[in-house]
């Protein structure tokens, strides 16, 4: 597993807002959604120096999309307008955060990450999003240009279920409640891939079969390193006291919170499943190896004695009793048929055959 360089300067006060990511968006979109039980609208931005960001009345929940973290100015920019603190602001661009969940005087912080699996490289991408929010305002910061959050924006468009008539506290859960959900289909994707590597490795036992086993191995272990912290992270969530974070909502979040233990269980299961299935390539070409040095052994075995008559027979000594026989050679070779039935049979008897 390759680890992500860090490409933040060393030295710098706390709240600098120096992107770490490595991936360039060329526009920066940002995806304006404003509404509540009856209104709903909804603008692109992609000419942010036309636009002023403003937030509306509480009657309303603004939720701001971004596409792209790579510019600083004008998350600063951003910020700033909201007094989003700048710890909050730093930790946006830092795409290498593990998921946590914090608490600011003026609004509450998220930071997940989304995970998919390329089942044909058998390998996991993951992209950092994070979540700010406080009463009727949300903002959203997905790391590349990609919109993985359109479902969320789908459901508030139908107007289907209760999202519309909640706050904001509640879009924010259904943003990581999505997220999370997404993580199910990594693990169908991945026990399939577990189940077919499993079929392989009992019909041969080639190189890239050990090679696939390890390589999965440690894309779970990216895995975990997702989800591990990620329940802690909603655990804080789901036992939040802040007023940013309604009653009625909180049932939901430890509901949410549930679902990641059932990750993490799941991702331990896989890991013992993998553990497995290394163990028993070693063991199968261990027995395959077993197999082809019992075959030489026993093939030894019953050239030996073989081997034995023929040279006693062979040396050129001039006064060997049987030499004079006129059918010793066919004695001989009797001699050697009978030793050799004998050995099949005792091998066979001790179920060596």
């Amino acid at each position: 597993m390759t680890m992500s360089r860090r490409i933040k300067k060393p030295g710098l006060p706390p709240g600098s807002i120096i992107y770490t990511g490595s991936k360039n968006v060329e526009k920066v979109i940002v995806h304006y959604t404003k509404y509540n039980g009856t209104d709903i609208t909804q603008e692109l931005y992609d000419n942010h120096k036309e636009h002023v960001y403003h937030q509306s009345s509480d009657e309303y929940v603004d939720w701001y999309d971004f596409r792209g973290v790579n510019d600083s100015k004008l998350i600063e920019l951003f910020g700033n307008t909201f007094s989003i603190h700048p710890l909050i602001l730093e930790d946006v661009v830092d795409v290498h955060q593990r998921p946590k969940y914090e608490e600011y005087e003026k609004g509450n912080f998220m930071s997940i990450r989304f995970l998919k699996f390329d089942k044909s490289l058998g390998k996991i991408t993951s992209e950092q999003v994070t979540l700010y929010f406080r009463i009727g305002f949300v903002v959203s910061f997905q790391e590349r240009e990609s919109d993985l959050l359109s479902a969320v924006r789908q459901r508030i468009l139908s107007g289907k279920g209760r999202i519309r008539h909640k706050g904001a506290d509640y879009l924010a859960y259904s943003i990581i409640d999505m997220i999370v959900d997404n993580y199910y289909v990594v693990l169908d994707e991945i026990e399939e891939t577990i189940e077919v590597l499993e079929d392989n490795l009992m019909e041969s036992q080639d190189v890239k079969s050990k090679g696939d086993i390890h390589k999965l191995r440690k894309e779970i272990l990216v895995l975990r390193k997702s989800v591990s912290p990620l329940r802690e992270a909603i655990g804080r969530f789901s036992r939040s006291e802040s007023e940013f974070v309604d009653n009625s909502s909180l049932v939901f979040i430890r509901d949410l919170y549930g679902h990641t233990i059932q990750i993490i269980d799941s991702v331990d299961t896989f890991r013992d499943v993998l553990n497995g299935l290394q163990d028993l390539f070693i063991t199968e070409v261990s027995f395959k190896m077993n197999q082809v040095m019992q075959v030489l052994t026993l093939v030894s075995t019953i050239f030996i004695p073989l081997t034995f008559l023929a040279g006693i027979y062979g040396m050129n000594f001039e006064n060997i009793p049987e030499l004079k026989l006129k059918y010793g050679y066919f004695y001989l070779l009797g001699l050697m048929l009978v030793i050799l039935f004998f050995l099949l049979m005792y091998f066979r008897k001790k179920k060596w055959l």
